[in-house]
This record gives structure tokens, sequence and C-alpha cells, in this order.
């Protein structure tokens, strides 16, 4: 299927064909991720032949504009080819998550912008920090600006960086916080991503001295978490998805396969792995384990069902007359860090059941295990902060805890 293929079809159908296509690849690709899983880790870096083939199965051009020869597909599909390539490989899944998503944040910048990063390269691989650890000084035409970003996951394979800095007035004064996209080219990495897991999403620090950022690459991040982006209107829904859930809800996907992928090794093992120090020859035989298999399912149901219920309320928001209130956002940010917990809970069950040998090096489990225990930690996903969130939008207070909401 190329990127054209569907352009003539329209509504759901051709939706759901689009979506169905781009997972079956996905899904196609587990093999080659379970079997580079082990050199990502040890190489501290996605093998290029892991790459290649996220590029070539269209996952780093999912929410890429149809003009340039992305698919512009939705939330829902980002999601579901994010868990599907998490039941290969945790750090595969969430590398081509962030550029996919990335890739859409860059598509909310003007059009100029816009043509700088893929009008003359459609597979431009856009990745970024949000956190605001650049400062940015006013100069004629834009603003110079120097920073260290950290956790900039996918670094090796960017083309552009979307990073966050504090922009400050010819007085020093701080006037906005902002996104700021600057070509990579521009920017050193300095090897900083040594974790006990998703090892090879390389999540290194990215380093900019004095880079000069046009006016036209600068995005308003309080102006952009109520709706307001400054690219030109056009009938294109995707790019009208609202801001925070639309960057909180994409990292959950990952970690919906991660749980998957350690239910099956688990459910695998049960059928043949004696319980040891009991009279069961194998673990499928005792209740107690399947009360906890039991327990783990519903745990790892209970995440996909928070998360692709809102997932479908982002995706609708754009036709139904624009982005979503601050209630239904505070709803999200909750529900996110809530699904993020249940496959950290059930990943934990699973692990108890397997027993002791989880924690071999051959073992897929261990791996999982870290993965998740990494990537449930993402600053959007951790669950006080989305409980706060939610729990003052219930009761009708006003403070604002996160612009990332």
């Amino acid at each position: 299927m190329n990127s054209n293929s569907h352009q003539d079809e329209t509504g759901a159908l051709s939706k759901e064909a689009i979506r169905a296509e781009l997972v079956a690849r996905a899904v196609a690709l587990q093999p080659l991720l379970r079997e580079q899983a082990a050199r990502g880790e040890s190489d501290r870096v996605l093998p290029v032949e892991v790459v290649d083939a996220l590029a070539a199965a269209g996952v780093f051009r999912l929410l890429t504009p149809r003009r340039y020869g992305g698919y512009e597909t939705d939330l829902r599909t980002l999601t579901e080819v994010s868990e599907a390539l998490g039941e290969g490989d945790g750090s595969a899944a969430w590398v081509g998550m962030i550029i996919s998503v990335t890739n859409w944040l860059a598509c909310l910048f003007p059009d100029k912008a816009q043509e700088e990063v893929f009008g003359t390269d459609p597979d431009a691989r856009v990745t970024g920090v949000a956190a605001p650890t650049g400062m940015g000084e006013r100069v004629p035409g834009g603003w110079r600006v120097s920073g260290k970003w950290s956790y900039n996951s996918g670094a090796p394979h960017a083309t552009w960086a979307a990073v966050g800095a504090l922009l400050k007035d010819e007085s020093g004064a701080v006037v906005d916080q902002a996104l700021v996209l600057i070509p990579a080219s521009e920017l050193t990495v300095e090897d900083t991503w040594y974790t006990a897991g998703m090892k090879a999403t390389a999540s290194n620090t990215l380093i900019g001295r004095d880079v000069f950022v046009p006016e036209h690459r600068v995005l308003s991040v309080p102006a952009a978490a109520e709706g307001a982006y400054p690219r030109a209107s056009r009938e294109e829904a995707l790019y009208g998805s609202t801001f925070g859930p639309m960057l909180l809800l994409c990292l959950v996907g990952p970690l919906l396969g991660l749980g998957r992928a350690a239910m099956q090794a688990a459910v695998e093992a049960a059928a043949q792995k004696p319980l040891s120090f009991t009279v069961h020859s194998r673990q499928a035989d005792s209740v107690g384990v399947q009360i906890q298999l039991a327990e783990a399912a519903l745990k790892l149901e209970t995440a996909r069902l928070h998360t692709y219920r809102a997932v479908d309320e982002v995706d609708k928001a754009p036709a139904s007359g624009g982005p979503l209130d601050y209630a239904a956002r505070a709803h999200v940010r909750a529900r996110a860090g809530f699904a993020a917990q249940q496959v950290l809970e059930a990943v934990s069950t699973l692990l108890n059941v397997h027993g002791a040998s989880s924690f071999a090096d051959t073992s897929p489990l261990q791996r999982i295990w870290r993965d998740a225990g990494v990537a449930a930690r993402h600053a959007g996903l951790v669950p006080a902060v989305g409980l706060e969130v939610y729990g003052k939008s219930l009761l009708g207070i006003t403070d604002r805890v996160s612009l990332m909401v």
C-alpha cells in the first residue's frame, strides 16, 4: 500500500482499512523485533535493520500529512500500531511512536515550518523534548536558543527536533514557554542514556548553543494547550486534535504491547513449566496460577479499555467542534497514568506466576519488566499528577498543575 492508495475513499471504512493494513504490517515485524531486541539493548540503540523496517512499514509516516506523502491517520491507528510493535520490542515501539507523534507536532507550526521539515524530505523524522530546559533570547527575525534537552528518544534517527524553551524579551523577562523546531544537524548529542530499561531508545541529551530559530518555527505551549495552533486552516482534522491528550495518550500504546507480550509468555510457559515444591507438574493445573493469570488479564483489559476510550474521544473531538474542554482533558490525563499502572501491576503478577526464571538473561519477561518499568515512569504518565489534575477538576478547583493536560 502506498501513501495515496486510499486517498479517494472517505468515511470510517477507508480509515479502518488503512488502519488494519498498517497494524498488520506492525504485527509482521514482531519476529524481527524479538530477534533484534537483545542486540539493541547491548548496543543501546535500535539496529539499523529495525529502523529501516519501521520506515518501510510506514510507522514514521503515520501522522504525517497526505500532502507530504504521509498516511495522516489518527491517534487510534498510532496506538494500535504501537501496541503491536510493543509485543515485539518495547524500545522499537517507543521510538516509532515518538517519531510519529512528534511529526504530528511539527504540523501544528506555521506552514512555512512544515514545508522546511517535510517539503523536501517526506521521510523526515522529528523527535523532541517538551520540558522547557532551553532559553531563547529575542533577536531580529526570531530567537537565539541555547539549552540541554534530556531523554530525546530516537535521537540518532532524527532529522529535526522540537525542544522546549522559555522565551525572554529584550529586558530579560520570560514572556512565553515554547517548543522550537531545530534541524538535528544544528544540535549535538551527548551520550547520557544509561538505564535499566528501554535501552535501545537511545534517549540521549540534545545540546544547542546560540541556535537561531526563526519566528515561524516557534510554537507557544500555553496557546497550544488551549487549542490555538499557528498552522494555516485547512481540511485536515488530525491537526485539530487536542494538544495535551494527543501527546500523553500516545505513550500508553507501547506499554499495552509489553503487557500483551508478558501475558503470552506466562501463559505459554504455564502449559509445561512445573510449579516447584507442589504436586502440580504444570503451573496451568494450579488454581492459584489460574487466578493470578485471570487477574493480570483483567488489569490489561482495564488498561486497554481506558486507553482506547480516551483515544477515541480525542480522535472524534475535531469533528465535534474543536479541542476537548479542560474537564475532558483532565480525565484523559488521569486515565493515561492509571492505564500505565494497570500494565505494571499485571506484569508484576505475571512475573510472580512465572517465578525466578523470569529474570534469566534469556527470558523475554525480564526485558519486558524493565522496559515497562521505565516507560511507565515517563513524566506524562506519573499517576499522582494525573489524579491530582483530575481530582481538582472534579471539585471545580481551577489551579493548574501542568500545561500538559
